[in-house]
């Protein structure tokens, strides 16, 4: 059983490897990749992932997938409030037990919600300023991309993602592995690689590399035509990233000819690819499909 620290003022203790694995045998549990559950047991890397995010006294934070409670302890140091959506009913249950007893001076500034983070619709008490998370490495994408357009509060943040799938959300037009990702992240903010994370820092480790990515909230291209729209394009663009967009937005279009049509209105090459645009000339050629 873990003692109470005297010092109920005092910052957050950290978990290290001994403290997950006994939280995790009390609990019965045994990570599954299905959640994409490997818990982090090194409080260096806690701590470097908040000075990343740029975390400070102002903000609150929303973690995504907090497991045990790791990184949660190095924000609630910093972070006015944070709130944790946890989609493991006996994680999430466990959760406040912890932070009562690593951070008793901190506790009155958290909150979990059990919930599906693909689901979650609304975040309790004020809005949060930042996204600070170890994302499960099979939703992370749709996960990021879904808070990001629910939240507009959120303006800056940091997550740890599969490495390849870093790459791909902060790859800049022309880049081999730029792709859907790297435009629907760049329409809501400012992408940036941020490091990687060694798979030793996790239990259990990781059979792949894991990587930081890091980014600001800036405003989308100004336009009459949805979000929704745009993103349809995209789709469309890079079904067979190979092939030029005169054929592959010929479905959207009409007809090639309207394609070709739409895209020499937009400014834009009908035999260029997909990959050599950015989300600005992607909103150019929404607007002239859907005028």
């Amino acid at each position: 059983m873990v003692s109470e620290p005297d010092d109920s003022s005092a910052g957050p203790r950290f978990l290290g490897p001994a403290e997950v694995r006994s939280l995790a045998a009390a609990l019965g549990l045994r990570p599954t990749k299905q959640r994409g559950q490997n818990f982090v047991i090194d409080a260096n890397t806690v701590r470097r992932i908040v000075r990343d995010a740029g975390v400070d006294g102002d903000d609150v934070v929303l973690e995504v997938g907090p497991g045990l409670g790791s990184l949660t302890l190095a924000l609630l140091a910093v972070a006015r409030r944070v709130v944790a959506v946890e989609i493991d009913p006996v994680l999430a249950a466990a959760l406040p037990a912890t932070i009562a007893s690593y951070a008793p001076g901190q506790a009155a500034r958290f909150e979990v919600v059990q919930a599906d983070a693909m689901r979650v619709d609304h975040v309790p008490g004020p809005a949060p300023t930042t996204l600070v998370a170890n994302l499960p490495y099979n939703v992370s994408v749709p996960v990021l991309l879904h808070l990001l357009a629910l939240l507009p509060s959120l303006e800056h943040g940091l997550v740890m993602v599969q490495a390849e799938v870093a790459d791909r959300l902060a790859a800049p037009p022309g880049s081999k592995v730029y792709g859907v990702p790297s435009v629907k992240a760049a329409w809501y903010a400012e992408v940036r690689r941020a490091g990687s994370v060694s798979r030793s820092v996790f239990w259990p480790a990781p059979n792949v590399d894991s990587g930081l990515v890091a980014w600001t909230r800036r405003d989308p291209p100004s336009t009459h035509v949805s979000r929704e729209q745009v993103f349809a394009v995209v789709d469309a663009a890079f079904a067979q990233r190979r092939k030029a967009l005169r054929p592959t937005l010929r479905p959207l279009a009409g007809s090639a000819e309207a394609a070709e049509d739409a895209l020499c209105r937009a400014g834009i090459d009908p035999m260029a690819r997909g990959e050599s645009l950015d989300v600005r000339q992607f909103t150019r050629i929404a607007e002239e499909i859907y005028r």
